[in-house]
């Protein structure tokens, strides 16, 4: 597959599409393609991708930066990232030229009073993911009438099966690489000569916070080392709405 080719798709501008109509459309269609036809759907203003900069995150960054890389770009500082993605953020911003990337904070207000003792990603995981994630991302995403994200299907779990377009409760949710493979990845990082994660060749095939992030085994899903030990394989940001 070639994710880099020219953008030959177009979706009708008469109306604005439905989530339906636009994943039946773009079911088939390249990440560049999916991303071009989100850009036409509700304009450069109304749209934001959402990215962590993790492990696989500058292959995304990359197409969108060829389609426009003026598109606004929401990262999350949840306050325990490694400190190896913050560098990683701002060396894919300058080797890319992405023109708004907008790092996101959770509110000191709600830390201190539902995790006062910042112990909360061990006590109750979920809650912390709300106040550090969901709810900053919920705020983040106000502006915008549909968002752009990196899953993939065969990251297993819940994600073996979303669509390329759909609802997310509130606006339109693109996932312009849900059916591409781990080999075409790699082949637009290899195309691009995009630098990796310095995480990644330690094991880390999944990147999130620093408490709740191990390191994978060859054997295992890419993100079985995401909350290890523990039920939840999700952070909220995609099963709960974001207003």
């Amino acid at each position: 597959m070639n994710q880099l080719a020219p953008l030959a798709f177009r979706v009708p501008s008469d109306e604005f599409p439905s989530a339906d109509a636009l994943d039946g459309a773009l079911r088939d269609a390249s990440p560049a393609e999916i991303i071009a036809a989100a850009l036409r759907a509700v304009g450069r203003e109304r749209l934001a991708v959402v990215s962590s900069f993790g492990t696989e995150s500058a292959a995304l960054l990359k197409v969108m930066a060829d389609v426009d890389p003026a598109i606004p770009v929401i990262f999350l500082d949840t306050g325990w990232l490694f400190a190896e993605t913050l560098v990683y953020r701002d060396t894919l911003i300058e080797a890319l030229g992405l023109r708004d990337v907008r790092s996101v904070k959770p509110l000191e207000q709600a830390l201190n009073h539902a995790d006062p003792e910042r112990g909360l990603w061990f006590s109750d995981p979920d809650a912390c993911c709300r106040i550090r994630k969901v709810e900053p991302l919920a705020r983040a995403l106000a502006p915008f009438d549909a968002w752009i994200n990196g899953r993939k299907r065969f990251q297993g779990g819940a994600r073996t099966a979303i669509p390329v377009v759909e609802e997310d409760g509130v606006r339109l949710k693109f996932n312009p690489f849900a059916n591409i493979s781990r080999e075409d990845i790699a082949a637009i990082y290899a195309q691009a000569n995009l630098p990796p994660h310095p995480l990644g060749t330690s094991g880390y095939l999944s990147v999130g916070c620093m408490p709740c992030t191990s390191r994978t085994e060859t054997n295992e899903d890419a993100r079985a080392g995401r909350w290890r030990g523990r039920a939840k394989t999700e952070c909220g940001i995609h099963t709960i709405k974001t207003s």
